[in-house]
């Protein structure tokens, strides 16, 4: 299992380096031949200006590379072009602080909400401009609503109520706004069948007889009313209205909504926020409706009223949801569904697929609408989305939103804040990035709004799609063959037709024998050594996956990726390959670089190179001695040891014992000894130059003493010796007599202990037998059983054990009566008292006689066992 975890890592580590070569080789891969178009590939991407930074065999789509490839290959930061983008702010109108008591009622157009107004962008290919934007909800903002209603004859009770809804309306409106303007429409269906009935009776009254009402004509979509500041007028109109009626369920709501979306002039909706009050009990139409009329044209989105009547109805198709949801992002307009509790899930869905919209529930006479307004209108306006116009190809924009207490969205969620109130602001973070120029590079203007609001910002994109070195270029350059391409940048751009780094090769001649042999090396058949192809004549060298690693020379001979290796690192990770040789830094030597001049790694914990025993060669010592080894020939397996080694001498000189004590001065004087009061005092290896050994050593009386062993100089000797010895000390005699009698006394209360308990197990168990067998005894236990009574009781022995049988015939039975027989029965039984009998008869004539026999025998029975226990009571009396 580990052997397969290991496989997979490492494949997925190849995978991903492949994957970073990849994406590190896209600016050489372009094979960019100018500096525009090194610079659109991405942002990473720089062009080399410098005229003499091309090797032989090197492309000019090698000029084109990382900032950092390029500097390492010899061009300076000056000569690298390598524009960048930028934003700038051209209008930036404070957002207004305005104050619904304010005396200076402020104009719609002279109200911001919104901050910047308009940017200006220059996009590189790739990298992302972003900037900010602000915004924050006006107090007292103009508020323009319409009312459309649906007028068929399910909605009669419902008109009843919004007669009196302008005065009211503008009452309560009055609390979130000073300027409030209400309008009024109404619909019902497209007049052709089968919506409605084409009769001439049923289109002038398309109510029914039965219920004797009185219905206007038949209509798709009326103006009533334009926006008005006085209620009174829309009372006064709406009163006048009159139901109508069609045959089928669906209402032609749509087309209303999409004229009252498109003629603003005949509604007169003000730049200001404007709500779209749509009111009905039954569902909708849309798009491939109109089929079932007869009608197949598109709805053009266009406005079609005359005499506030809308006049295209049976020309033109119902709107699709997504062309209604266009039209009202377009003109501003925040729509409120005020639908019965039968269609909610309709227009919950509906509400889903077009942006700041709301649902409320309608009863069923329409008595709650001015409280359906003003709480869908308060959650329409708590909700900021932002929305941007159509963004031409290649440009992206992302989205972050900084809303209220630091709550932070992205994704989809970065276009909005939610739970707004009046004078919260809040803020978004905008990115926007090309990836690639359009053509001819012309300027591009997008839009970026909240949904609902008239305001928006501006944004300009201007695309850098040359290099600022390319303005200096001169057009038929000498330095490009005779006038054969614009040199600029450092480069020939070369003129239609022409090829080459100087321009100096036509397409036409690209390939011919005689250009062919000036790309052979030493006359021999491979063409630029099999590492590039011959153009005009010259060799240029083929580019690699990694942009690391290339191709260079006349010929291509040469690479910078085939020199020797150490520890799988090219040139040792210590130099650089060029030609196939390794160019080793400073301190580094050897084909491969992996020889070190630095002798650091050979200090011993003295300070001195391999401890003085060894030559310090690549950053390793080789020690001399053959008795030495290790990093720093510090070790000697084959040594006795230091210590052991002058142990004896130590000991006879500083303290006058051992085993050389008689000849000390002889053996020992081939060291100076100096004498310390403690083990502190003692040298330690990091403060000397010269090799140090630390010793420990025990004497014949377990006592140990302490010293050091030098060499300075390699000649003069010196042992430190601490001056006292550590000795152990005795034994204390009286804690440990002390302890074994304790010991002693503990372990005697123990086994007595256990014979008591052993003891007390035993006799435990012999009651316990003793109890059982007094238990099992066979004498009667209130009677002596030596004692031996004076009455001896014997018994007939023709009687013993065993069974009386009488045979009684049935004849001889039936003659005898039952008190003979219970004679005959008490004198047996009393002369074979405790003996079994029994009694077998059989008969076959009198059933009652033998009922007669089986009482009495029963009676006998009870006698003789009273008579059993009297005896026995007066035995035991006695």
């Amino acid at each position: 299992m580990d052997l397969r975890l290991l496989s997979i890592a490492t494949l997925l580590g190849i995978l991903c380096f492949c994957s970073a070569q990849q994406e590190g080789s896209d600016c050489i891969k372009a094979n960019a031949q100018s500096c525009g178009e090194c610079i659109q590939v991405a942002e990473k991407c720089g062009w080399c200006t410098d005229i003499d930074f091309l090797k032989q065999g090197e492309s000019k789509s090698a000029r084109c590379d990382e900032l950092q490839s390029l500097i390492t290959k010899g061009c300076t930061k000056a000569k690298i072009e390598n524009p960048r983008g930028s934003t700038s702010i051209n209008k930036n109108k404070a957002v207004t602080n305005r104050k619904k008591d304010m005396a200076e009622k402020l104009k719609a157009d002279q109200i911001t909400q919104i901050q910047p107004q308009k940017l200006t962008l220059n996009l590189r290919s790739g990298e992302a401009q972003t900037f900010k934007l602000k915004f924050k909800r006006a107090e007292d903002y103009p508020i323009d609503l319409y009312y459309l209603m649906d007028l068929s004859f399910s909605m009669k009770d419902d008109l009843e109520n919004v007669k009196n809804l302008g005065t009211d309306l503008m009452r309560e409106m009055k609390e979130v706004t000073s300027d409030f303007k209400i309008g009024f429409g109404s619909f019902v269906e497209k007049t052709v069948m089968p919506y409605i009935s084409t009769t001439p009776a049923r289109l002038l009254n398309p109510c029914t007889s039965t219920n004797n009402d009185t219905c206007t004509s038949p209509f798709s979509y009326k103006n009533v009313l334009k926006l008005t500041e006085n209620g009174k007028e829309f009372n006064s109109l709406v009163s006048k209205q009159q139901i109508s009626g069609n045959l089928d369920s669906p209402e032609g709501g749509f087309d209303a909504i999409m004229q009252v979306a498109v003629c603003g002039d005949a509604i007169g909706w003000r730049n200001v926020t404007r709500l779209l009050v749509f009111s009905t009990d039954a569902g909708f139409h849309f798009a491939g409706d109109g089929k079932l009329g007869g009608i197949v044209l598109p709805n053009d989105g266009k406005c079609h009223l005359e005499n506030n009547m809308y006049t295209m109805s049976h020309y033109y198709d119902y709107p699709s949801i997504a062309h209604l949801v266009q039209k009202l992002s377009d003109n501003n307009i925040q729509t409120i569904f005020a639908v019965t509790e039968e269609f909610q899930p309709v227009y919950k869905e509906l509400k889903n697929l077009i942006p700041k919209s709301a649902v409320g529930t309608l009863s069923s006479n329409s008595s709650n609408v001015i409280k359906l307004i003003i709480d869908s209108y308060n959650s329409l306006s708590s909700e900021v989305i932002l929305e941007n116009g159509k963004l031409p190809e290649g440009v992206s924009i992302t989205y972050k939103s900084i809303c209220k207490n630091g709550w932070v969205g992205t994704g989809e969620n970065g276009r909005k804040c939610s739970n707004i109130s009046i004078g919260d602001e809040v803020s978004f973070e905008i990115a926007i990035k090309s990836e690639k120029c359009p053509p001819q590079g012309k300027s591009e203007t997008i839009t970026i709004k909240p949904l609902g609001f008239t305001e928006n910002v501006e944004i300009v994109l201007n695309f850098i799609c040359e290099c600022e070195c390319s303005k200096d270029g001169k057009p038929l350059s000498e330095m490009c063959h005779n006038g054969n391409g614009t040199f600029e940048c450092g480069a020939c751009r070369c003129n239609e037709g022409r090829i080459g780094r100087l321009c100096e090769c036509s397409t036409d001649e690209v390939r011919t024998d005689d250009l062919d042999a000036n790309c052979r090396k030493d006359n021999g058949t491979d063409i630029c050594s099999n590492n590039g192809d011959c153009v005009c004549g010259t060799c240029e060298c083929k580019k690699r996956e990694n942009p690391e690693e290339r191709y260079s020379g006349k010929f291509c001979e040469c690479d910078n990726f085939n020199c020797d290796r150490s520890s799988n690192k090219l040139c040792g990770g210590h130099g650089r390959c060029e030609c196939r040789v390794c160019i080793c830094d400073a301190n580094y030597t050897g084909s491969a670089c992996d020889c070190s001049l630095d002798t650091s790694t050979c200090l011993a914990a003295n300070k001195q190179i391999c401890n003085g025993r060894g030559t310090c060669e690549c950053g390793v010592c080789k020690c001399t001695n053959p008795k030495f080894q290790g990093p720093t020939c510090e070790i000697c397996p084959t040594c006795s040891g230091v210590c052991a080694e002058h142990k004896d001498c130590v000991q006879c000189r500083a303290f006058d014992t051992g085993e050389k004590k008689d000849t000390c001065e002889r053996d020992c004087s081939y060291f100076n000894l100096i004498r310390v009061k403690d083990r502190d005092k003692l040298p330690q290896p990091a403060d000397q130059s010269y090799p140090l050994s630390h010793c420990k050593e025990r004497d014949a009386n377990d006592c140990w003493f302490y010293y050091t062993y030098a060499v300075r100089n390699h000649t003069e000797r010196e042992v430190y010796v601490v001056d006292t010895l550590e000795c152990p000390a005795g034994p204390d005699i009286i804690p440990i007599v002390a302890g074994v009698v304790a010991g002693i006394v503990l372990i005697g209360l123990a086994l007595l202990l256990i014979w008591k308990l052993l003891m007390i197990i035993h006799d435990r168990r012999e009651f316990a037998k003793f109890e059982k067998e007094k238990m099992n005894a066979k004498w009667d236990t209130q009677e002596n059983p030596i004692y031996k009574g004076p009455i001896n009781k014997f018994q007939n022995p023709s009687y013993g054990s065993k069974v009386v049988v009488i045979l009684c015939c049935p004849s001889f039975f039936s003659l005898l009566p039952a008190g003979t027989l219970l004679s005959l029965w008490s004198v047996l039984s009393l002369r074979v008292f405790h003996t079994r009998f029994q009694l077998i008869c059989s008969f076959s004539s009198s059933r009652q006689k033998l009922q007669e026999i089986h009482f009495l025998i029963s009676a006998v029975s009870l006698r003789f066992m009273v008579l059993r226990q009297i005896e026995q009571h007066i035995c035991l009396r006695n």
